[in-house]
């Protein structure tokens, strides 16, 4: 079952990210030859009206063809119409050259603005966003799991327990500002950057304030680095509620986790070029398979959020300036937007060869990683 909701998971994060490409080619006037989930061999396919609709052999992947996408040969047009598969290969070794019609390059994507070209090479990664967008959208009107901030241990000699606070109370405000979660609490103890703190707690039926100054303390962030920061020593009780959510509040907080994911995934880039985060961590298919099995045996909202963080990481993965990914070709068109003429075909060519390196080089390192990971230490 590990592998089906893998590709469960992968399929519909696919679909969703050449879907994207799809509509706004279509939205754009552009012709769609082929809309495939995989690559590699057709294994069914479907033609309905222009396009082709294909299930491919290999599902890591899926590709949009649109009409004219190779761009042009210097010398004249490229005739972007499928070459016949019986010729002989001296036949059809050198591209053909020949003028569009007018309605031809109506639907090409080369004769597009460079701003429509933009517009769709975008929509796919977009797409992933607003995908895990909405799916945090519907998981807080579904419930959000909340810990509470009712304190389990109010640890000796900290400032907490030197003013008097102690286990089972619940911490209701920091500075006169309600909380309800325990991360507001460290969040409003780091605010205070050393200065004396005023919290409001409730014991049994009584409130109560307290006066309490956080110590400095050395603790660790989400990378592993050593950072400087304020504690008060309280330790939480592991009390979770569910927390829901109206529609209008729902959008208000499935935006901000939206948003704090796409800066972590970005953030975890960087540190990984930093060497902060180790290489061995970038995991693959079979790292995908086995979290994708434990998040569906922990219920549909795990796995939902499972699947909203796979669609952040996509998007934004193929948002980078490497060629070959979406990024790379958002870049040429940037390029030619500003000098108002296209990157040399030459470039581009050897750009997308040093970038298909690149991939294969991740793609081979992701595969390593797994094996070591699931397959090695486990028999060690």
């Amino acid at each position: 079952m590990t592998v089906v909701y893998a590709i469960i998971v992968l399929g519909i994060l696919i679909f969703i990210h050449e879907l994207g490409h799809f509509l706004l080619a279509k939205l754009m006037g552009v012709s769609v030859e082929k809309f495939s989930l995989g690559f590699g061999p057709k294994l069914i396919g479907k033609k309905i009206g222009e396009t082709e609709y294909l299930l491919s052999a290999f599902p890591l992947g899926g590709y949009v063809k649109m009409f004219g996408e190779g761009g042009f040969i210097e010398g004249g047009e490229q005739d972007p119409r499928p070459a016949d598969e019986n010729a002989p290969s001296s036949v059809t070794a050198e591209p053909v050259l020949r003028e569009l019609t007018e309605e031809e390059k109506s639907r090409s994507f080369a004769h597009k603005p460079v701003l429509a070209r933009i517009a769709i090479v975008m929509a796919g990664p977009v797409f992933n966003l607003l995908f895990a967008w909405l799916i945090f959208i519907v998981l807080c009107m579904m419930g959000v799991p909340t810990v509470t901030t009712k304190i389990g241990e109010a640890i000796k000699d900290k400032p907490a327990a030197r003013s008097g606070m102690q286990k089972g109370d619940v911490i209701t405000s920091i500075n006169n500002k309600p909380i309800t979660h325990w991360d507001q609490i460290a969040e409003g103890v780091a605010a205070s950057k050393g200065k004396p703190l005023t919290l409001s707690v409730k014991r049994e039926a009584r409130e109560i304030s307290f006066t309490i100054t956080p110590e400095p303390r050395i603790s660790k962030n989400l990378f592993g680095e050593k950072i400087n920061g304020y504690a008060i020593g309280v330790a939480s009780s592991g009390e979770v509620v569910t927390e829901y959510f109206n529609p209008f509040q729902a959008v208000i907080k499935g935006t901000e986790q939206t948003w704090k994911v796409i800066d972590l995934t970005f953030m975890s880039l960087v540190k990984m070029v930093q060497r902060v985060v180790p290489m061995d961590s970038v995991g693959g298919p079979i790292m995908i398979a086995k979290m994708a099995g434990e998040q569906a045996s922990a219920g549909i909202a795990p796995f939902l959020a499972f699947m909203a963080l796979l669609s952040i990481n996509l998007g934004v993965l193929n948002l980078l300036p490497v060629p070959v990914l979406d990024g790379g070709h958002l870049l040429f068109y940037l390029m030619e937007f500003i000098f108002r003429r296209p990157v040399p075909q030459k470039i581009r060519e050897y750009a997308q060869q040093i970038g298909m390196v690149l991939l294969l080089g991740l793609m081979v390192l992701a595969f390593y990683n797994d094996i070591i990971r699931y397959f090695i230490n486990r028999q060690g």
